[in-house]
């Protein structure tokens, strides 16, 4: 059967993370993709959230002292600035974006093709050896487009010696339907 985008995504991260790993949730939003990347990487592991709306990080803070998660790092700065924040001695086992806005919120506040771009090349740059950089691409929204372009014209031009780099999504729904890149570091 075909998996949805959101459950793909997690399939892929549940494919390549290890237990113990650092990863990054590079838009934590409401908190889902923090808290599954803390179950991947487990007690062990450490999970680095951001996001640039304090209502972002306040939902997934709740979110988190629920769960009773003592593994994940809450920033709030836009994933831009990732390397200031990432270990210097550590490699990344895997990463996720979730284009567009935050649900819920105000829809003037979107992520932008230069800082995704960005913080894109830093993951890259600490990715582990065959661990995948996952974007779910929302791009039906004012400037999801550009985004959309600007970042498919950035990983197209990736060198498939060291990248492989997969698009998945649906074509046949309507209202642009959102998408997945999926980076695998070689």
């Amino acid at each position: 059967m075909l998996k949805g985008i959101l459950n793909y995504a997690h399939y892929l991260l549940e494919e390549s993370i290890e237990e113990g790993e650092t990863v990054i949730d590079a838009t934590c939003g409401n908190g889902n993709d923090t808290l599954f990347l803390s179950d991947l990487v487990g007690e062990s592991g450490f999970v680095i959230a951001f996001d640039i709306q304090e209502q972002a990080i306040t939902v997934t803070r709740e979110a988190i002292l629920q769960r009773q998660k003592s593994n994940v790092s809450l920033i709030h700065d836009s994933h831009e600035n990732i390397k200031k924040y990432l270990p210097k001695d550590k490699t990344i086992g895997g990463a996720i974006f979730n284009l567009g806005y935050l649900p819920r919120s105000d829809k003037r506040i979107i992520t932008r093709s230069v800082s995704t771009i960005q913080a894109m090349d830093v993951i890259l740059e600490f990715l582990k050896k065959n661990g995948l950089l996952i974007l779910v691409v929302y791009h039906g929204h004012e400037g999801g487009k550009e985004e959309k372009e600007a970042i498919l014209k950035h990983v197209i031009n990736l060198n498939q010696k060291e990248f492989s780099v997969l698009r998945y999504g649906f074509i046949n729904q309507k209202n642009d339907p959102p998408f997945i890149i999926a980076i695998q570091k070689k």
